[in-house]
């Protein structure tokens, strides 16, 4: 018996063509709540972000960040992990080596950037928000950093996270850059942090994503859903493919398996 559903933002509740929620997606939302069965954001967006694109929206909680920090619906906070702050300060070291490189930080209900360029730029046009404030990376530190973005190609990974950031890893959805968060954080740890709070039983747990960042979360829960937008190797960590997020695939999936 399915008591608690967790829903991905971008690719999964909001489509990349329309940067809407679907009124098919509004109206399953609903209609699971007055059944009784929990709904829960699981993003790889901050607080801010999030409440941008869902804010119009209930939910019973939320897993923000990869799981870095999550709070209730009424903002009450249930964890925070943030990034030890030797690993911010070697980062602050190897910027000054690679200026060319830009990074944001997530702090508090706020975030701010290094530097722009292109890869930033394109990003913030395809999940439509605004570019963060520029300032020096040296504001990052003594602050609970709980998530630094990194604008930089996989083949980086090993010496980022094997040299500078090696506390931390990568939640990559997309090729130009990576959400990072401290080691041991991400969407199945946020879930079961929730879950925990709430007293529910994992195996009663859905879960509906279609990014990199989603693969431990479909692999955790009772049931993996991925999106028919997701790629095929998002799709073979899920239990279930369902059809695009255009394509009314949140209502297909939960008619599918019965809960509406």
């Amino acid at each position: 018996m399915v008591k608690a559903i967790f829903f991905d933002i971008d690719g999964t509740l909001v489509s990349f063509q329309t940067h809407t929620v679907p009124e098919s997606t509004r109206e399953a939302l609903r209609l699971l709540r007055e059944k009784g069965i929990k709904v829960f954001i699981a993003t790889g967006r901050p607080k801010t972000l999030m409440m941008d694109a869902v804010g119009d929206l209930d939910f019973d909680g939320y897993v923000t960040l990869n799981g870095a920090h999550c709070f209730t619906a009424n903002h009450e906070d249930i964890y925070k992990g943030c990034v030890p702050q030797e690993d911010i300060e070697r980062l602050i070291q190897y910027q000054h080596d690679h200026p060319e490189m830009p990074f944001v930080f997530v702090h508090d209900n706020t975030w701010f950037l290094t530097h722009e360029d292109e890869a930033v730029r394109e990003i913030a046009r395809l999940i439509q928000i605004d570019i963060p404030e520029i300032r020096p990376i040296e504001t990052a530190r003594e602050k609970e950093i709980l998530q630094i973005m990194g604008y930089f190609p996989e083949e980086k990974d090993e010496e980022i996270f094997g040299k500078v950031l090696t506390h931390c890893e990568p939640m990559r959805w997309h090729p130009l850059f990576a959400d990072i968060i401290a080691r041991g954080n991400s969407k199945s740890h946020g879930i079961d942090q929730m879950l925990a709070y709430y007293g529910i039983d994992l195996k009663d747990t859905m879960a509906f994503g279609d990014g990199g960042n989603d693969i431990p979360m479909l692999k955790h829960v009772g049931m993996g859903i991925a999106m028919g937008n997701a790629a095929p190797h998002i799709q073979a960590a899920a239990d279930y493919i369902t059809t695009s997020v255009d394509e009314e695939g949140i209502m297909q999936a939960l008619k599918h398996f019965h809960i509406l």
